[in-house]
């Protein structure tokens, strides 16, 4: 079992990146840097790239309507360059409160414009011209919607490799199932073991069916919450509120995916309640509504015994690295419980 673990955007980067050193060093094997609508992802994964050595380094994620998909596979070429072949593309839809309201993008066709945005990627990663004329996209931009002077260019540099990984973080079925066919990574939010075959066993194997054998089994990033010991029952507590703002305050009713997710994990009665909570502004009590067994399905956190039946679980529902949030006060205890987390997961 591989271990990441996302960085935080909100600021003090410098010292973030100091302690990704000292996580290095005590066994994580990626770090993830998110970009919502903070500071960009790529500045940081540069910067990440200079002061590592050995770590991979992953977008976490990429928002397809941020960037044409030519400057998204010159963007990942480049931070491959940079860190040597550590680079792994996460990459996602997002949604509309942050697309349409922060970006002023439309949001459409999520599922079509990822499916294109990957095939112009390895094509402009294998230096190929770059020809394309798919839905959403067309390179080079047709006469009649332009100046007519656009002609097929390839990338000018070689990439360190032609088939960067890639990761898609996706939720709804036909999501899912495109991630499965066309992704070398998959990476789900709130990721129940128990629960995950039944919710998203259906589309992953429909998408493997028509996946490519080249790109390798279909790598699996869940996301949990991580702490480790005899008295850190209380640390449930501190996972509550995340869920309690996705749940219920990552869109409006029916068009939030999270409140979907958690309705087909079985708690409609619980996601109406958080939501209804949330948005009537009382988050407190929306984070309190939040079902305890939920909470700790899709967290790492117990005596060390307890942790590694968990892994256990984790590994058998199909994951292959757990990306996850270290509960710890400081650095030194957050590198302590890496440290402790790589000999459970060895």
């Amino acid at each position: 079992m591989r271990i990441g673990m996302g960085l935080n955007y909100s600021g003090g980067f410098a010292e973030t990146v100091e302690e990704v050193g000292d996580l290095e060093k005590a066994g994580l094997d990626i770090a993830f840097v998110p970009e919502a609508y903070s500071f960009d992802a790529v500045s940081q994964l540069g910067y990440l790239a200079a002061k590592t050595s050995t770590i991979e380094l992953a977008s976490g994620i990429f928002q397809i309507y941020t960037r044409t998909p030519s400057l998204t596979a010159m963007t990942a070429a480049g931070l491959d360059f940079v860190s040597n072949g550590r680079f792994v593309m996460g990459i996602g839809a997002s949604g509309p409160q942050v697309i349409e309201g922060f970006h002023g993008v439309k949001y459409d066709a999520p599922l079509g414009r990822t499916r294109e945005v990957v095939e112009i990627c390895r094509k402009v990663w294998r230096r190929e011209k770059v020809e394309y004329q798919g839905k959403y996209y067309q390179v080079p931009l047709p006469a009649e919607k332009g100046t007519g002077l656009g002609k097929p260019l390839k990338l000018i540099n070689h990439p360190v490799r032609e088939r960067i990984p890639i990761l898609i973080a996706s939720l709804g079925p036909k999501n899912v199932e495109l991630t499965a066919e066309i992704a070398e990574g998959w990476e789900p939010i709130f990721f129940h073991p128990e629960k995950a075959a039944s919710v998203w066993g259906e589309p992953i194997a429909k998408g493997k069916a028509k996946r490519d054998p080249s790109l390798g089994e279909l790598q699996v990033y869940a996301s949990p919450a991580l702490a480790i010991g005899d008295d850190v029952d209380h640390m449930l507590d501190w996972v509550r509120p995340s869920l309690a703002l996705y749940i219920g305050g990552m869109g409006a009713k029916g068009k939030n995916f999270y409140n979907d997710l958690a309705i087909r994990y079985g708690y409609e009665e619980a996601a109406a309640k958080i939501q209804d909570l949330y948005l009537a502004g009382k988050k407190d009590e929306a984070a309190a509504a939040v079902p305890d067994e939920l909470v700790r399905a899709i967290s790492l956190i117990g005596p060390e015994s307890y942790v590694k039946e968990r892994v256990a679980a984790f590994a058998e529902a199909g994951v292959t690295t757990l990306n996850v949030t270290p509960l710890a006060a400081d650095r030194a205890g957050r590198v302590a419980l890496i440290e402790k987390f790589r000999k459970i997961c060895d």
